[in-house]
């Protein structure tokens, strides 16, 4: 009963981001004012920091996806933040939505190949070395169905962790003692947000080349 409610208070959290941070986007950076505020400057610098990443793995075609790159992002960004906030939960803690989340992108990006090359697509499995393909096609495609587990369970792992840990230290020494897990904490909360963006657009990236190999 117990783990139910920590189910549904993890829902809830993650339908509140669903809701505040498409709002805040749209006041932030849909509508600039001459004079920029503290929280414009930083929608627009995260605006930019996608644009470049996107653009660094896919070039010019990268543009394409930065809308779910960088919604992405700020979705798994807010839920690693909401575990450093007390009184609640951080729903990337949840490993339903890092593996909802990293399904996602198993499916788009898998999706996009197939868009870009239809049944050449398969050549992405099939390894330099033709004599051998059989055997590359089966570790590609192990390798491949593999991505969404490490991808869901390395974000699940430190946030998980990094709350427990912070938790268990306040309630031990409740001053200054916990401060500094508490930055390692927030260093964890920008890293894995940066991890989980920057595999999403390599995944992509490596979707959209004709050659794997």
């Amino acid at each position: 009963m117990e783990e139910q409610g920590l189910y549904m208070h993890h829902v809830w959290m993650a339908i509140l981001a669903l809701i505040v941070v498409p709002y805040l986007f749209k006041k932030f950076a849909k509508k600039p004012s001459l004079i920029p505020t503290p929280a414009q400057n930083l929608f627009e610098m995260y605006i930019e920091f996608t644009d470049n990443m996107v653009k660094e793995q896919m070039g010019k075609e990268g543009r394409k996806f930065f809308h779910l790159v960088a919604a992405i992002g700020l979705f798994v960004f807010v839920g690693n933040l909401m575990g450093m906030i007390p009184g609640l939960e951080s729903y990337t803690a949840n490993i339903n939505t890092t593996l909802g989340l990293a399904l996602i992108v198993f499916i788009i990006y898998n999706w996009v190949g197939i868009k870009r090359h239809g049944i050449k697509y398969l050549k992405h499995f099939m390894g330099p070395i033709p004599a051998a393909a059989p055997v590359f096609f089966i570790i590609e495609i192990l390798s491949h169905l593999s991505r969404p587990v490490t991808l869901a369970l390395r974000l699940f792992a430190n946030m998980t962790g990094g709350e427990l840990i912070t938790i268990v230290l306040i309630l031990l020494v409740p001053f200054l003692v916990p401060l500094p897990v508490m930055v390692i904490h927030l260093i964890a909360v920008f890293l894995q947000t940066y991890v989980f963006m920057i595999l999403t657009t390599v995944y992509i990236a490596g979707a959209l080349v004709e050659e794997a190999h």
